[in-house]
């Protein structure tokens, strides 16, 4: 059975292996390779300028010296410096946040009350979790400018470069490159953004769940904003997003490690945090690539 290893790109980019046991339920697996996991998600972290103002996530983090107080309180402790482990208690954190703060997937009820042309739209906690576990796809478009639209010739010409036949249920990743503004206000304004066409393009070879390292699936929207503001033409806003109306799709936005990622054969793992009638849930992606094992040639 093969190794699984995890990489990850928090501080110290540490990577794991996973235990024997878990290897062992990784069914089918070919025990010439071993599972690499790369880590898509990006971290919730305190005061990050990546978001408006009012989407901005914050975060209380009470030690272990607090915990020890409030355990005090809890138990009825007589003296917590000497009846708990070196005097200290539980850590505990209090965030306050939107379900679009870090990684996340938008449900469908994100963009509109009704999809596929009249269906009470899914929020997050409906959308079907067999869609979340795919064969992923990773499209490259860090070349093209800030504010660029991708179209239908971008994805077909994409994927003739890598080769690639969409099937139904693929998983598609958009690299815009936009995630290297990420922890400046710049990142706000990075990156190319989908078209409603592609969009539905995309829904029209089987594909409902999407992804991008950029802010929002479409244009960003200052780009957005200054268009509309030249040429008044309303149908530009927000159309990739809209385009869900007529058919459903599901997306991630504020992806990163994309450039980790080979062009397919990989798997994507990208179950949401299940929130009652919510517009998206957060989510913790992550690609399972095949590597051949040491010494297996």
């Amino acid at each position: 059975m093969p190794r699984i290893r995890g990489q990850g790109r928090g501080r110290a980019g540490v990577e794991g292996e996973a235990s024997a046991a878990v290897q062992r339920k990784v069914a089918g697996a070919d025990v010439s390779k071993r599972l690499k996991f790369i880590d898509l998600a990006r971290a919730i972290e305190n005061d990050i300028p990546s978001d408006p103002p009012d989407m901005i996530p914050v975060i209380e983090y009470l030690d272990h010296a607090k915990g020890a107080e409030r355990m005090a309180q809890v138990f009825g402790l007589k003296d917590a410096q000497t009846e708990l482990p070196s005097g200290l208690g539980w850590a505990v954190e209090y965030v306050r946040l939107s379900t679009h703060s870090g990684s996340h997937l938008d449900a469908p009820y994100h963009y509109h009350p009704t999809m596929e042309g009249g269906e009470r739209a899914w929020t997050i906690d409906e959308v079907p979790l067999d869609y979340c576990f795919a064969p992923g796809v990773c499209l490259d478009f860090s070349h093209m400018p800030d504010g660029a639209a991708i179209g239908i010739d971008d994805l077909e010409s994409a994927l003739d470069r890598i080769g690639h036949r969409l099937a139904p249920r693929e998983i598609v990743l958009i690299r815009t490159g936009a995630d290297e503004k990420w922890g400046t206000p710049e990142y706000l304004f990075a990156g190319a953004g989908m078209t409603a066409e592609g969009t539905l393009w995309l829904v029209e070879q089987g594909v409902r769940i999407m992804g991008t390292d950029a802010w929002s699936w479409d244009v960003p929207l200052p780009h957005q904003a200054k268009r509309y503001q030249e040429t008044g033409d309303a149908s530009i806003i927000w159309q990739a997003h809209f385009s869900s109306i007529k058919r459903w799709h599901c997306h991630m936005e504020k992806l990163t490690n994309l450039h980790l990622l080979p062009p397919d054969g990989f798997t994507v793992c990208c179950f949401p945090v299940k929130i009652r009638g919510a517009s998206a849930g957060w989510v913790r992606p992550v690609a399972i690539v095949e590597e051949d094992e040491p010494g297996s040639r």
